[in-house]
């Protein structure tokens, strides 16, 4: 494992905020030019089903697959403290349901699909999944979420299989902190994979990190100084209310507040041109390989650009992140359903989808699944 020696030795006791302008960013302030929006690129010739267009006229090119519940830590902000029931396994979707539905959404028009859980490494078939998914013709990228605990020695055989992009799930670098949040140990682990994906030429490495005040607020620095001299892409991401974690918004570092400790840190901080499907905002640090991306969803959403669609592991559909509306695709797929009826069981859903979701006070009372039910 290659090193990293913490400097952190104390945690700031957490305070609330003094009001709600609190959370949002001065727009007078200057981090290089204002950055514009590319135009959708629609070149390739790819056709887009009307499946997949939503009434705002949202494409949906993106998929979410969780491949399994199960996960071999318990981080605090994904689950309750008692842990979850978990669905049966015969109401999981199978690898061979997995495919058909995944060719009916690539086939429709989705380009990318990425691969969550739970922790989606700890499904035994994963290789064969992804060499399956990354011969559908169309799919141009397949990604996976993972907390790297056991992705060091299984991300050869993963990238043999297709996997062309990474997102690692890192919420802070001192140890016992770590093992305080996951309620594991294994830091070393992670540490171990993020290096491993770089050696095997991932570029960039995304690294997610969710702060949180009085935990990790105090090594949002430390986190950016790793992109220095690695192709690493730290994303500071917002604490996000979900069933079971205990979400106050207290807890929340807003994005303004990030964005103004790293500034201050780092004067050379620049804002890049984002897509307009970007769920991130993010920056170039002049010298740095890598990269800085917040991610905010709870105080300046990005609903106006969303292109997401969630099959999670039960073989639920969901249309937004933060919706507790979601329909069945493995009910009628095991009834006997033809891919034209799905077709119409998912446009009927993503016609559903509503502009943006309730805002941050409104989402923490709905009614929602815990994250490791959702998928990462």
């Amino acid at each position: 494992m290659k090193r990293y020696i913490s400097r952190i030795t104390n945690w700031p006791t957490p305070f609330p905020f003094r009001n709600l302008n609190f959370f949002m960013v001065d727009k007078e302030r200057n981090f290089g030019s204002k950055p514009t929006k590319e135009p959708i690129n629609n070149e390739d010739g790819n056709q887009i089903s009307d499946m997949l267009i939503d009434g705002f006229g949202r494409k949906h090119t993106y998929l979410r697959i969780s491949l399994t519940e199960r996960c071999n830590l318990r981080c605090q902000y994904c689950m309750p403290a008692e842990g979850v029931d978990l669905t049966p396994s015969p109401k999981l979707l199978t690898h061979n349901e997995i495919l058909r539905l995944a060719n009916l959404f690539v086939t429709s028009g989705v380009d990318k699909i990425r691969l969550t859980g739970g922790e989606p490494t700890v499904r035994k078939d994963i290789h064969d999944i992804c060499s399956n998914l990354s011969s559908l013709k169309g799919l141009k990228t397949l990604a996976v979420t993972t907390n790297g605990i056991t992705l060091a020695k299984k991300l050869p055989m993963l990238k043999q299989c297709g996997i062309t992009n990474l997102n690692i799930s890192l919420d802070t670098l001192v140890p016992s902190k770590f093992e305080f949040m996951t309620r594991r140990k294994g830091h070393h682990k992670v540490i171990e994979s993020i290096n491993a994906a770089i050696d095997l030429g991932y570029n960039p490495v995304k690294v997610n990190c969710v702060v949180m005040r009085g935990f990790n607020d105090d090594e949002i620095c430390d986190f950016v100084n790793l992109t220095v001299d690695k192709p690493i892409n730290v994303r500071f991401i917002e604490f996000m209310p979900f069933d079971g974690n205990v979400w106050n918004v207290k807890k929340l570092i807003p994005y303004s507040e990030m964005l103004d400790t790293v500034a201050k840190k780092f004067p050379t901080l620049k804002r890049l041109c984002d897509h307009p499907t970007e769920t991130a905002k993010n920056f170039q640090i002049d010298g740095h390989v890598g990269t800085v991306s917040f991610v905010t969803s709870m105080t300046e959403h990005f609903c106006a650009g969303c292109n997401r669609l969630r099959l999670l592991a039960d073989g639920n559909l969901k249309v937004c992140l933060f919706g507790p509306s979601e329909v069945s695709l493995r009910d009628p797929l095991r009834s006997g359903a033809g891919d034209e009826e799905l077709r119409e069981i998912i446009g009927a859903a993503v016609k559903r989808k509503k502009a943006s979701h309730a805002g941050m006070f409104d989402i923490a009372k709905t009614a929602n699944r815990p994250m490791i039910h959702i998928g990462g």
